[in-house]
């Protein structure tokens, strides 16, 4: 059976994944992070490109995320991806995912309009924070709107080792 740490562990329980089984974590952690890589990709190729269009694109895709406990882009996982790695389903996303996928949503709005109507460096400053953000949750599952979830409204009891 693989093992998750209890770092990677605290960090997805901070994204809502709480009560989700240690085994089913530990086989599905690492794809928990596409749906936002796919996303930090896009939004990066639409800052780079200053292109509204690409942003308004991703638009739906992260007001659907934050709508639904199943993000669009994971199901290329649960229906694709899964099979041929033979790992189980994606657990559901929980609210602070999705206030994530929210905030995404509205970042997203912000940096298009700010390309479209000329506002450039407006656009790759939201853009460059909006990279960084998705690239931290893509990569060591930091993810800070998540936290600011959190802070609002309660983080979850610390687990096992972990426990201060």
């Amino acid at each position: 059976m693989a093992a998750i740490s209890q770092i990677t562990r605290r960090r997805l329980e901070i994204q809502g994944f709480v009560g989700v089984e240690e085994r089913t974590l530990a086989e599905t952690a690492p794809w928990l992070r596409l749906a936002f890589a796919l996303c930090t990709v896009l939004a990066a190729a639409g800052t780079v490109l200053a292109s509204p269009m690409l942003l308004w694109t991703l638009v739906p895709v992260a007001a659907l995320a934050a709508a639904f406990p199943v993000h669009p882009f994971d199901l290329l996982y649960n229906y694709g991806l899964r099979y041929l790695t033979g790992t189980g389903p994606l657990p559901k996303r929980g609210a602070p995912s999705r206030f994530a996928c929210g905030v995404g949503a509205v970042w997203l709005i912000a940096m298009g309009w700010a390309f479209q109507s000329g506002a450039i460096v407006t656009g790759y400053v939201l853009g460059g924070m909006l990279t960084f953000v998705g690239l931290l949750v893509s990569t060591i599952d930091i993810c800070i709107p998540s936290l600011i979830y959190r802070t609002m409204f309660g983080f979850p009891p610390k687990t096992g080792s972990d426990k201060a």
